[in-house]
């Protein structure tokens, strides 16, 4: 590798074209980093004592260890963005200039066949810079004054047209501009082939510009080392398609988390990686013998094929008018956490695993199982580890069966809610300030089972009792003398909500007046929440609990819960050893003076953390469990010896109380031990307890 300072013009003039590697990501610069170098060169040219300013490093591969001397194309490693975004800045720069040259060697004509263009050459070898796919068309039809093409990239003609606009500013001295750009200062990095590993450059040289995503870093990583005719095959029949399927823009956006949820599948026990994490992840996954022994086209090929499924359920590209619906009902509700599970049972489906019918009807049980959830206000933090683990529980034999089985026996935190739970809480939430999901339930409520559908979207949800706190004199007289608790009680709840799409005529109207508007009225409407509102003869209380009800009991068929029978039931829960009946008896260290009241002390305050905390007595040692352990009580003669069931990496403890045990015998669970001996250390030992705790109940278990 060889490395020298150089002026950016003078470097772009005397080589003969860059070459973006089909591997490298697309344009991607935003007009917050365009603005970043207009300013740049602004302050620059109109600095007389600024000599120089550095934009950062183009590194690129060439034939051999020297500087330009060769008409061969140079394949660019970094720098791609500043080497587009200075190109478009020079393109515009020439057409702003017209006839003139307001700085010596910036007329149109000598930016275009200097920096832009090889004058004397034909083709694709015309041009100095080439980009790829779409961003390649755009450019080369700015730079030479062309048609655009139709499919345009949005990034590269738009970032044209800033930088028009700003030339066109009538405060813009397009001389400053000129001298801004003669100081811009780059470092020229050459890259031996054969003797530098350009992947391992690419990863440390991303310090300035925009961030590398970690698909930019996937995709490198993939294809960099390959030999040029497999690496564009796979480009080409592979990664170019997926890039399509999301979308220019879905593609940055989105590609990061389909990889996570995508690796989540992949990973043995259900691990899930960091966003900022992936692309270590991924080079695991990449590195397991399983998948090196596969071969990277298989590998390209699987992440194709989880990559068209993420995008029929999250970007909504499915065709299946059954499915399709249920993966906007799922975007609608925010089931992100469901991907993973969902991934692998997409492919199942592909493979014919799984009928599309049973798919369709595991979509809809597991949209249930989250919404009711939701509406019982049960924390949401183990979502992600239950769907990252769900799939290795099932029994594909009897797909369906097993995961509403599999739903139907999780314990405590993680519970599906009883229609009765559901029914009761649906009633009293607020369900208008549901986060954002408001318009959802409301959909799903009215178009259940509804051969033509209404396009809720063309409604506006209604409170029948306004949300005016000066409610009118008839209100106030239709809700009695308690009025005002009845408004702050029932105001944003589901039997006062509707949908209408006369929302500014009802105004806040006494509800006579809502019901009887000529052509207008809710009598009249045609939604099917609004049945029965034309007979109700006053709104207050009691009206607004007998339609919550009405509307909980068509609830909980639209958000069913699976109905299995309790032997099969009973063969999907999991089988317990035989019960040895030990108590606190069996642990004598536990009676002892000094010891119990610690040990009744300690035992109240982890009980009390929540109410899905269990306790057992074992042989040895006292577990406390959520999904399973999270604190061991090992009883000693003088102290309780504590097991947290986490890494001791993770443990955060100001005063250096705990051990690290991890692949030391013992008894208990996980990698940190501390002691507990009298009542003052309490307070802090369980602040290590509830770390233990809650990283369980977020989904992040030792195994």
């Amino acid at each position: 590798m060889k490395a020298t300072e150089a002026k950016l013009l003078a470097f772009l003039k005397k080589s003969p074209q860059f070459v973006i590697p089909i591997y490298q990501r697309t344009y991607s610069w935003t007009e917050r980093e365009c603005r970043q170098l207009w300013e740049d060169v602004v302050r620059a040219g109109s600095n007389p004592a600024v000599t120089g300013h550095f934009v950062g490093s183009i590194v690129y591969i060439e034939q051999g260890l020297f500087q330009v001397a060769t008409l061969s194309p140079l394949l660019v490693i970094d720098g791609q963005q500043r080497l587009t975004t200075v190109t478009l800045l020079i393109a515009a720069l020439a057409e702003a200039l017209g006839g003139t040259e307001p700085v010596e060697g910036f007329s149109a004509r000598k930016l275009r066949n200097y920096y832009l263009l090889n004058p004397e050459e034909d083709g694709e070898r015309h041009f100095k810079l080439l980009l790829s796919q779409t961003d390649k068309a755009t450019l080369t039809a700015l730079v030479g004054q062309a048609v655009l093409p139709t499919e345009q990239s949005v990034r590269v003609a738009g970032n044209y047209e800033y930088f028009k606009g700003w030339l066109a500013d009538p405060a813009c001295d397009l001389a400053v501009i000129c001298q801004g750009l003669a100081k811009l200062v780059v470092v020229d990095v050459a890259l031996a082939r054969g003797q530098d590993n350009p992947q391992l450059i690419f990863e440390s040289m991303n310090s300035t510009g925009r961030k590398l995503s970690q698909a930019d870093l996937i995709r490198n990583y993939v294809l960099m080392g390959l030999e040029p005719e497999l690496q564009t095959r796979l480009y080409q029949d592979h990664w170019r398609p997926m890039e399509l399927a999301f979308g220019q823009e879905g593609y940055v956006a989105h590609f990061d988390a389909f990889m996570r949820h995508y690796l989540t599948v992949k990973h043995p026990v259900g691990d899930i990686p960091r966003i900022d994490e992936v692309y270590e992840a991924f080079k695991l996954h990449a590195l397991r013998p399983s998948t090196v022994q596969a071969g990277v086209d298989a590998l390209v090929q699987d992440v194709q094929r989880h990559a068209q499924a993420y995008c029929a359920m999250a970007l909504g590209a499915e065709t299946r008018p059954g499915l399709r619906e249920a993966f906007h009902d799922l975007r609608e509700l925010k089931v992100d956490v469901a991907y993973p599970f969902l991934l692998e049972l997409y492919e199942d489906c592909a493979q014919g695993v799984l009928s599309e019918a049973d798919f369709l009807a595991a979509v809809r049980v597991v949209e249930a199982y989250v919404f009711r959830r939701a509406v019982c206000a049960i924390p949401t933090n183990s979502l992600n580890k239950t769907f990252a683990t769900f799939s290795k529980v099932l029994k594909k034999e009897r797909y369906l069966e097993s995961i509403q089985a599999h739903l139907l026996t999780l314990p405590s935190y993680r519970r599906f809610p009883s229609d009765e739970e559901f029914q009761r809480e649906l009633q009293v939430r607020d369900l208008y300030h549901f986060g954002g999901r408001a318009a959802y339930w409301l959909r799903r409520l009215e178009n259940h089972k509804r051969k033509e559908r209404v396009a809720v979207a063309e409604y506006t949800i209604e409170h029948i009792l306004p949300q005016n706190d000066r409610l009118s004199l008839q209100w106030q007289a239709d809700l009695g003398p308690d009025w005002r608790r009845v408004q702050d009680t029932w105001l944003h709840t589901l039997g006062n909500l509707t949908l209408t799409a006369y929302n500014s005529s009802y105004s806040d109207f006494p509800f006579a007046q809502k019901r009887d508007m000529d052509e207008k009225g809710l009598r009249w409407s045609p939604l099917k929440l609004n049945d029965g509102l034309g007979q109700v003869t006053v709104w207050n209380e009691d009206a607004i609990k007998v339609r919550a009800a009405k509307l909980a009991s068509k609830a909980v068929e639209v958000w069913g819960k699976p109905a299995l029978a309790v032997e099969v039931l009973a063969a999907y829960r999991p089988k317990s050893g035989p019960q040895a009946g030990y108590t606190i008896d069996d642990h004598p260290h536990l009676l002892a003076p000094g010891v119990q009241a610690v040990f009744e002390a300690f035992r109240k305050e982890v009980l009390a953390l929540d109410g899905c905390v269990t306790e057992e007595f074992l042989k040895l040692y006292v577990a406390y469990k959520a999904e399973t352990n999270f604190v061991d009580v090992v009883p000693q003669a003088k102290r309780l010896r504590l097991s947290l069931n986490m890494p001791f990496a993770e443990i955060d403890d100001p005063k250096g109380l705990c051990k690290d045990v991890a692949g030391l015998g013992q008894w208990g669970n996980g990698e940190v031990q501390v002691s507990l001996k009298d009542l003052d250390e309490l307070p802090y030992v369980m602040s290590l307890v509830r770390q233990s705790f809650d990283r369980q109940m977020n989904g992040s278990m030792v195994s």
